[in-house]
């Protein structure tokens, strides 16, 4: 297959889950030996553009480039000004078997370079607004984007989702019909994820002392990913278990809100902002951790958990969402939203039962070996593919 794939994010341009999916996928497909075509954002570290064998990667910046990112509608339009642009330069030096757009930042470019080069479109729905703020859209901003999502999917030839839960969600919001639309859940690299067991020690003892017990929290600082819960939970947690430290790593929009509100519950002694970690760090800080939380509110997947599983850690996670597929009964526990009382009953569950720890770890490391090998999702995501060939568009 020969695939053209636009993502507004693409390594070293990694926001949250959105990215790293895109890049391990691509290498599995290049890896099953298929060619691949990436159009993605722009990075002061990357190349504009560069090649590995079968790996084509364009980056480009929005155009014009003095839209800020923060004026955002601007700012996709332009981005997928300079991705569509991109993307017709590849489609006409290439011969292109099909289009795939991840989420709502490059729909404008998807759908147009589709519909002019005849070629077929697949969009993947990471996640949905209406999703992300609890089924409501509260301004104009939500409500456009919820708009282009359901206008990318009616444009698309077939929309691939994570998890039956999104399956529903967007069957519901969008009314794609049935036979258009494929459940692939992400993938994880259980054997490439485990670091060295002394760089785990090593980093362990820069974190807390051994008295110490270690909760960890990866991923975007959004609302709806619940770190909040996680500092309500936290004293009523150390009253149970002794001495405790939250690490959150990551970066977002709800930081600064964080960080008030550990200041206004007194939790400054026991929570650390790492910041965004890069991979290597950030499965050194999974397996140094004692118990690895996902607390989110909304959660499409939820690859924290298969990445923390995979890197010998036990999870808590909410009972919500992708999550609670992801988590499977006796591959980790799970408390319902919100509730910080429940959250710290099950933290401490863990951090007290070394054993219950133990067969956590053991059965969430078969559990993802037997359903996230990328591998399986690359070649799932093939068959969506070769369903949509003979559906080119007119040019």
């Amino acid at each position: 297959m020969r695939i053209l794939m636009l993502s507004w994010e693409f390594p070293p341009r990694l926001v949250g889950g959105l990215g790293r999916h895109v890049d391990a996928l691509s290498r599995a497909l290049v890896a099953a030996g298929h060619e691949l075509h990436v159009v993605s954002r722009t990075h002061p570290h990357a190349p504009a553009e560069e090649r590995h064998g079968a790996l084509h990667v364009v980056r480009v910046d929005a155009s014009p480039p003095v839209v800020p990112f923060d004026d955002l509608v601007p700012w996709v339009l332009g981005f997928n000004t300079a991705v569509l642009g991109a993307a017709t330069r590849i489609l006409r030096d290439h011969d292109v078997d099909v289009i795939h757009a991840h989420d709502w930042l490059v729909a404008s470019a998807a759908v147009e370079a589709a519909t002019t080069s005849g070629r077929p479109l697949v969009a993947t729905v990471h996640a949905t607004e209406y999703g992300r703020h609890q089924g409501h859209l509260p301004g104009p901003m939500n409500r456009l984007i919820h708009g282009v999502e359901g206008w990318l999917v009616e444009h698309a030839d077939r929309t691939i989702v994570c998890s039956t839960y999104m399956h529903d969600q967007v069957r519901t919001l969008f009314g794609v019909p049935e036979d258009r639309l494929d459940t692939i859940p992400n993938g994880v690299a259980v054997d490439d994820l485990a670091p060295p067991a002394d760089e785990v020690r090593a980093l362990r003892a820069t974190l807390a002392d051994d008295d110490t017990h270690l909760v960890l929290f990866a991923g975007r600082l959004e609302y709806e990913k619940g770190v909040q819960t996680v500092l309500h939970a936290l004293e009523r947690l150390a009253e149970r278990v002794g001495a405790v430290r939250f690490l959150i790593a990551g970066v977002g929009t709800y930081s600064d809100e964080l960080r008030r509100l550990v200041d206004e519950l007194g939790l400054g002694h026991r929570v650390r902002f790492t910041g965004f970690l890069e991979e290597r760090e950030l499965r050194l800080h999974y397996a140094a951790a004692d118990v690895a939380v996902a607390p989110s509110l909304y959660e499409p997947f939820g690859l924290v958990a298969t990445e923390a599983m995979a890197c010998g850690t036990p999870v808590v996670v909410s009972d919500t969402g992708g999550l609670r597929e992801v988590v499977a009964e006796g591959t980790g526990l799970r408390f319902p939203p919100h509730d910080a009382e429940q959250l710290a009953a099950r933290i401490t569950e863990v951090l007290v039962d070394p054993g219950l720890a133990d067969r956590l770890v053991a059965r969430g490391r078969e559990h993802i070996r037997d359903r996230y090998r990328w591998e399986d999702v690359a070649a799932r995501t093939v068959d969506t593919y070769t369903a949509v060939l003979p559906l080119g568009r007119a040019a």
